[in-house]
């Protein structure tokens, strides 16, 4: 609530202008969460689920905006996604450890909250999807997946799957590669604040403000080497890191490359 508050010694703080600002223009937020059941009923079963459903139709909802954004601006969707849904999706976990790193003595709830929600995002926002396409490709008959063994002929085999779940790599290599070595560079910074000042937070101003300025500069980095990739510069489309993109090799899938293309 927006209203002025007492604080420990009991004397009145008034609102300021940052707290009104981002109250009016988060207003259609909180009245759109305020529909979320309270987090006593049901044991608070209630509110987790729901909130999940919410905080997953919001990712939504930022996932098509960055899309429209980058096709209104001829953006591939590869930099697209490393960027306006990278940012749209991650910047409620960078408020989060910044509110746990000022508001604890230790650094550990920021820390474990950046690797806990990249585990989310790896083991369960993808590999959750992965078992659902796997089981429905490998359950589902030609007739279901939309092949048409009239069409092509029964004897030819370039229309099945064979029960396999094809989706193109593109830069997936690539990028991986980079995020690794920026991330070891990450954990490498941690290790050596950690026995030169004393902890992951803290220290000097020179030496939080180096810090900052180099974690700044991976990310940074890791965006610059990805678009690059993206647009073939200086050949780094090459640059697979031993992940092809294998075409599905049923006729009709988008994903088989043009040079397979027999149809």
């Amino acid at each position: 609530m927006l209203h002025p508050t007492k604080n420990e010694d009991g004397d009145i703080e008034d609102i300021e202008f940052v707290d009104a600002f981002l109250h009016f223009a988060t207003i259609g937020w909180k009245l759109f969460f305020a529909f979320i059941p309270p987090p006593h009923m049901l044991g608070g079963w209630a509110c987790f689920i729901v909130s999940l459903g919410f905080i997953g139709f919001v990712t939504f909802v930022v996932g098509e905006f960055a899309n429209l954004f980058g096709c209104v601006l001829n953006i591939k969707p590869a930099v697209t996604a490393i960027t306006f849904v990278s940012l749209g999706t991650s910047l409620p976990d960078t408020f989060a450890s910044m509110a746990a790193a000022s508001g604890s003595k230790y650094a550990d709830a920021a820390v474990g909250n950046v690797t806990g929600s990249n585990s989310v995002n790896v083991f369960l926002g993808l590999g959750l999807p992965w078992v659902i396409a796997v089981l429905w490709e490998g359950g589902a008959t030609p007739a279901d997946k939309g092949y048409d063994p009239a069409k092509f002929g029964k004897a030819n085999q370039l229309q099945w799957t064979n029960g396999n779940y094809y989706v193109p790599a593109a830069s997936l290599g690539f990028s991986v590669a980079v995020f690794v070595i920026c991330a070891v560079l990450c954990v490498c910074t941690l290790v050596l604040r950690r026995y030169t000042v004393g902890g992951e937070l803290g220290g000097s101003d020179t030496g939080r403000a180096i810090s900052a300025v180099f974690l700044v500069s991976l990310w940074f980095l890791y965006i610059i080497v990805s678009i690059l990739q993206a647009y073939g510069v200086a050949g780094l489309d090459k640059l697979t890191m031993g992940i092809t993109a294998v075409g599905n090799p049923n006729c009709n899938c988008y994903t088989l490359p043009a040079a397979q293309a027999k149809c």
